[in-house]
């Protein structure tokens, strides 16, 4: 009897480890406040247009596009301040930004070349600062920019990502660093995704083209195999004991297809979204369907600000998706919208003028004015 108690309260001990460590994991994917959802699409022209949702419910990140001129001059922040390694805008950019800073979360080259910084709260593991190694030190918000004003293919910038070491550094409206991982995709369609684990740089090739948060990009593709038998074809009618059984309605193929906005759930959605969408002929149609896509990610206020950032100010975000864009990235366009005007609006690169002197960023407003800008066909008025 002694011996059987034993056994029971040792059964109990494995279950609530067990618990503990599902909520702990649970809470892992779910409580921060970021969920960003990144997708890439080729067209039959072989264009490759890519963009994501970028949503932030805790508070207003104040985004604006941002425009960088070639012979700009950047230094890396450390936890020293601005005293890392130093280089010169090398090509044109345009991006949105974060908190009215030099902090690019998505943008393009004028090459054609994107990248997109996306949350990876506890496994994004830096390489500890050492003031001796300055020179060649940036942080997570230093990332994007740094490749996009470098860099014109994927193979550059997986050699220049080992010629840089990415430290933490606290940023003041989180109070923690910036956890993050990145999807960088060129011109031709070629994506990666860029992690850091224990201090060292870690690249994927990222065939599918899609990314969420954490866990590692790995994980998230090993996980599809649970998925394999997805199908956008409806289930065929069955006939059981001279019962007719055919399905209740459209979409039965994507059966099992978790409906959750966890980013594992988000990351087998957007696989399966894209690797199933309609065939595009161009960049310009491409751009229409990669839209219709990332409007499965929109998310209402409460759906995640998480539980570690709570008491900040919402009470002028309309959604927690702040904007969404696109990037055709044959023809050098951002297109993007809004929680506060859904009308597409675009910025041509080709328009641009980079070499324009100054040495100064451009910023210009998501939107002129916050509100849904409806046509009125009211006959008659």
């Amino acid at each position: 009897m002694k011996k059987l108690k034993e056994i029971k309260k040792l059964i109990n001990v494995l279950l609530i480890k067990t618990l503990m460590a599902s909520v702990v994991l649970f809470g892992t994917f779910s409580a921060p406040a970021n969920a960003c959802t990144g997708v890439r699409l080729l067209s039959l022209d072989k264009s490759a247009v890519v963009g994501r949702s970028m949503e932030w419910g805790a508070f207003d990140l104040h985004s604006r596009v941002t425009i960088i001129p070639r012979g700009y001059i950047f230094n890396g922040l450390t936890p020293d301040g601005y005293t890392g390694k130093k280089w010169t805008t090398k090509y044109g950019v345009v991006g949105l930004d974060m908190l009215e800073k030099v902090t690019i979360a998505d943008g393009m080259n004028e090459k054609g070349l994107y990248a997109g910084l996306f949350y990876h709260p506890g496994f994004a593991q830096y390489s500890k600062y050492d003031p001796a190694m300055a020179d060649r030190t940036i942080t997570a918000i230093d990332v994007v920019h740094f490749i996009l004003t470098q860099y014109a293919t994927i193979d550059e910038v997986k050699e220049g990502m080992q010629t840089v070491r990415v430290v933490p550094v606290v940023e003041e409206s989180l109070g923690i660093p910036v956890e993050a991982h990145f999807m960088v995709t060129d011109s031709q369609g070629k994506s990666i995704v860029i992690e850091f684990a224990d201090g060292k740089v870690k690249i994927f090739d990222n065939p599918l083209g899609v990314i969420t948060n954490s866990p590692n990009f790995d994980w998230h593709m090993t996980n599809l195999r649970n998925y394999v038998n997805l199908s956008p074809v409806a289930i065929p009618a069955k006939k059981i004991e001279n019962i007719d059984f055919t399905a209740l309605g459209a979409g039965s193929g994507m059966i099992g297809l978790p409906g959750d906005f966890t980013p594992p759930s988000r990351f087998v959605r957007a696989a399966a979204f894209s690797q199933t969408a309609r065939p595009t002929k161009t960049s310009d149609e491409t751009v229409y369907e990669l839209f219709r896509i990332l409007d499965h990610f929109n998310l209402g206020l409460g759906s995640s600000e998480g539980s570690g950032l709570g008491g900040s100010d919402i009470s002028k975000l309309r959604s927690s998706t702040l904007w969404t864009t696109a990037y055709d990235t044959k023809k050098h366009i951002l297109y993007y919208h809004t929680q506060h005007n859904r009308r597409v609006r675009k910025v041509e690169l080709s328009a641009i003028d980079f070499s324009a002197k100054g040495d100064s960023i451009v910023y210009l407003p998501l939107d002129k004015k916050k509100e849904q800008d409806i046509e009125d066909i009211t006959p008659g008025k």
